[in-house]
């Protein structure tokens, strides 16, 4: 996993998760809390409010990206950046400074004036942001978009999402977002949902990942909470995203935030890691489809990741034929039998490529022991 310096703050695996604090100066911005047009003001809260609540980076946003509303030009964008840039220079606290835009010539502008980071809601639509990061050396934030300045985000499909965030290629300094919201009519919160339980295959690009799921309607539907009421769902979820491998959480609630993620870091499993002349890392793989991304990226076979990871099945009940069954499926493959003393009971232990072809080596025993094996995942997940 690589680790990306913005400006200073080491952000990737191995340090702390930091938390990205917002402020907009879009007054049709739907969060007033954090909307400011006048910078004495937001700096004030970018001090008391982010910074002093824990904020690593604060995330400056010049219009909203809100699908309602009418997309500003780049043009439209720089009226707006002087009161960005003087906030910012009035700012007394420790910081990265990162710009929301999906247009290079603002992007340019921002980094040239103070601005440490660049936020791009399109992934690189405009294909000339790249090289502007790349020559000012700012990290980058690429969300997950289509090829288009007016459609942030509107990607559904997991599959298709993680495709979007390779368009335009990648700099030294960029970060991954795979987009989470309401970005278009089509995009469902089942889709949301089923993005953040795949989130480790995001990863499977080796950047940092960053996540924006505050008070996210997928979060709420599941409580039943409105925005007002939605912090709690938020903390567990960003717990759980960071556990998974997020580096960086886009937040208003920053205080909070950062304790959640910190308690998702504390728990997160140890995987070993060495660094030096030849270095080695344990992935963050649990399934075989995070395998595959790792694969993909090394221009593997993909047939490996059906055998990158193991699953443990207990079985009870058991005749003796049927554990007969299994023992013998076992001994045919790379699969391992573990039979209880009484005999009814066992424990089937494989990679998903092995208990496949465990399952069909045991089958035909019973009608029982058919039905415990066809639970089996066929194709592997």
């Amino acid at each position: 996993m690589r680790t990306v310096d913005a400006a200073g703050l080491e952000i990737g695996d191995g340090h702390p998760p930091r938390i990205m604090g917002v402020l907009n100066v879009s007054e049709e911005s739907p969060y007033s809390p954090s909307v400011f047009d006048d910078p004495g003001e937001a700096a004030a809260y970018v001090d008391e409010e982010l910074v002093g609540e824990g904020a690593d980076i604060v995330d400056v946003g010049l219009e909203s990206a809100n699908k309602r509303f009418e997309v500003l030009s780049a043009e439209e964008e720089l009226t707006r950046l002087d009161t960005a840039v003087e906030t910012v220079e009035s700012v007394s606290g420790d910081a990265v400074f990162s710009i929301e835009t999906r247009y290079h010539e603002v992007a340019d502008a921002a980094l040239s004036r103070g601005f440490d980071a660049v936020n791009d809601i399109c992934g690189f639509a405009d294909p000339e942001m790249p090289a502007v990061c790349a020559d000012h050396d700012a990290a980058v934030v690429k969300m997950a978009s289509p090829p288009d300045l007016e459609r942030p985000g509107a990607v559904e499909d997991v599959d298709d999402i993680y495709e979007a965030l390779a368009m335009n290629g990648f700099t030294e300094k960029t970060i991954l977002d795979p987009a989470f919201g309401g970005w278009s009519e089509a995009k469902t919160l089942r889709d949301d949902r089923e993005a953040f339980r795949r989130l480790r295959e995001f990863r499977g690009y080796g950047r940092p990942l960053l996540v924006s799921i505050n008070r996210k309607n997928f979060l709420r539907e599941v409580a039943g909470r409105d925005t007002g009421e939605a912090l709690p769902v938020s903390l567990a979820a960003t717990s759980m995203a960071v556990e998974r491998g997020a580096h960086v959480i886009r937040t208003h609630d920053v205080a909070e935030t950062r304790d959640a993620a910190l308690i998702g870091e504390e728990f997160a499993r140890r995987r070993a890691r060495h660094g030096g002349d030849v270095s080695v890392e344990e992935l963050d793989v649990t399934t075989p489809g995070e395998a595959a991304r790792h694969v993909d990226r090394l221009g593997g076979d993909p047939d490996v990741a059906a055998e990158s990871v193991t699953r443990v099945f207990e079985f009870d009940g058991l005749s003796p034929d049927e554990t007969g069954a299994l023992r013998a499926a076992a001994a045919e493959t790379d699969a391992i039998a573990v039979v209880g003393g009484g005999g009814d009971a066992a424990l089937l232990v494989g990679t998903p490529g092995a208990l496949g072809r465990a399952s069909r080596a045991a089958s035909g025993v019973s009608d029982a022991l058919d039905g415990a094996l066809a639970t089996f995942p066929s194709p592997p997940e």
